[in-house]
């Protein structure tokens, strides 16, 4: 059972400045210390006690699926494969623009205010679609891609990439349209988390049966050799400075777990009740 201490609207700023465990999966979002107690949430947001949302979308946030720090842990990017999507303040919980898609699995913040979204298998799904961050719930273009699921903006090679069911790509931005300039068959069928390696050229990915990296360069997958042969991880993350791994793997049944996996030093954390999806560490700097 999860315990709350500290709400959004008391945190001071400050005392954030540090390593802790943004997590979701179902209607709440909330933000753990793993080095403490985590069954104690520090902090929590869900769309239904927020006024700045509009009432018809407030309900499409039950089954949250992105949990993204932006701009140094001042934001979060939010998603629910109910449909609801979110540009957060944090740690106020204030919403500052949100939009509706199909299954959406993650977002992304661009250069130029815009936000990608990738949505997910459904009708109106299949595709990315991008938006302006001033103008709520309209997208302003798209391109599809089949069960769209991971995104990450690469400053250096000023691209975003993106997963799918079997191919992860690589597009440009082009007059506020994004542009494919890359196509990469996937190893193995079903793409599901992609993220970022710290301080490297690689991206790390899930798949059904196994965790890749990605030489972003030399456009070569490589077995990832702490998850290899991992099936069904729904969230992968490496901490920017300690490297430590944060993972999320569903059970046989479920597209969820109740734990979070840490490696590099390994330990296991379990939350009674808890769905969980998505595991982003937050590191704030002051």
């Amino acid at each position: 059972m999860l315990r709350t201490l500290i709400f959004a609207s008391i945190l001071a700023s400050n005392s954030w400045a540090g390593e802790f465990l943004l997590l979701c999966g179902a209607e709440e979002v909330f933000q753990i210390d793993p080095a403490a107690d985590a069954t104690a949430a520090l902090w929590t947001w869900r769309a239904r006690d927020r006024p700045e949302l509009p009432e018809a979308l407030r309900n499409t946030f039950r089954t949250t699926s992105e949990c993204k720090p932006h701009k140094d842990g001042k934001q979060l990017l939010i998603t629910s494969s109910g449909g609801g999507c979110a540009l957060l303040e944090f740690p106020s919980g204030k919403a500052l623009w949100w939009a509706r898609a199909t299954n959406a699995h993650s977002i992304e913040a661009l250069p130029g205010g815009l936000i990608a979204v990738a949505s997910s298998v459904g009708k109106g799904g299949d595709q990315l679609l991008l938006y302006d961050e001033t103008i709520p719930m309209s997208a302003i273009a798209q391109i599809p891609l089949a069960s769209a699921h991971g995104l990450v903006w690469d400053e250096a090679r000023q691209c975003l990439w993106a997963l799918g069911f079997d191919e992860l790509i690589a597009c440009t931005l082009k007059n506020r349209m994004l542009v494919v300039k890359s196509r990469h068959k996937l190893p193995d069928d079903d793409g599901h988390d992609l993220r970022a390696v710290p301080n490297s050229v690689d991206l790390i990915l899930s798949t059904h049966t196994s965790v890749w990296r990605f030489h972003r360069d030399d456009a070569v997958f490589r077995p990832e050799p702490m998850l290899e042969h991992r099936a069904k991880v729904k969230s992968i993350d490496i901490h920017p400075a300690s490297s430590r791994i944060a993972m999320i793997q569903s059970t046989k049944k479920q597209w969820w777990s109740d734990s979070v996996h840490l490696f590099l030093p390994n330990a296991k954390h379990s939350i009674t009740d808890a769905i969980l999806y998505k595991a982003r560490w937050l590191t704030i700097k002051d």
